[in-house]
């Protein structure tokens, strides 16, 4: 696997030869935008108020610490299961120009139509590590929609090297995590036979 530092914005170019399963760091702009926003947008058909042009977006909820008027602090900022965007994120990649996409768990051929079709990707973060993203979190510098409460406000955030990241559909559209279930469905037979030999005795 190869390792990719990604600075936005992002060009076409920066993500056209990434595979899935590249490893990527991404030094930035980071803005988290979960379930209420995607409704928000393609639902009501109302305007992102952060230009995500060319940027990144992160499925998460996180937990802010507020140091003062208009200022805060990243506390803890796992990824949440971005298959919960799955039937927004195709609309969304289209309206917004959004390039990349991270979250937690895989997403479905909604999200790979819209990567192929607008030179996006979708990335997975590893789970269980959000204090650590934190850290990765120089500042936050802006935050929208703050009526609909902390975990679904888009925060924008000032990044270095936020990851790793792991490729999970790429720009042609390949989808890490349905290639995987592939090799897993033809192996399951022949590893489900080796378990039930060393566990005859079991009744």
């Amino acid at each position: 696997m190869s390792k990719h530092i990604l600075q936005t914005p992002i060009k076409d170019e920066d993500i056209v030869d990434l595979k899935v399963g590249d490893i990527v760091y991404l030094t930035g702009t980071l803005v988290t935008c979960r379930d209420v926003a995607h409704r928000r947008v393609i639902e009501e058909k109302r305007p992102l108020p952060v230009d995500v042009r060319n940027l990144a977006i992160l499925h998460a909820g996180p937990i802010i610490r507020q140091l003062g008027e208009d200022e805060y602090e990243m506390v803890s900022v796992g990824p949440t299961t971005s298959m919960r965007m799955e039937k927004f994120e195709k609309e969304f990649i289209e309206q917004t120009g959004v390039k990349l996409i991270l979250g937690k768990g895989g997403m479905g051929a909604n999200t790979e139509a819209g990567c192929r079709e607008n030179n996006a990707i979708h990335l997975v973060y590893p789970a269980g590590n959000a204090v650590l993203a934190a850290t990765k979190v120089k500042r936050i510098v802006d935050a929208q929609w703050k009526d609909l409460g902390m975990p679904e406000t888009l925060w924008v955030c000032e990044v270095e090297e936020f990851g790793p990241l792991i490729v999970s559909i790429d720009t042609n559209g390949n989808n890490i995590f349905e290639m995987n279930k592939k090799t897993y469905n033809a192996n399951k037979e022949k590893v489900y036979e080796d378990i039930i030999q060393h566990v005859r005795y079991i009744k």
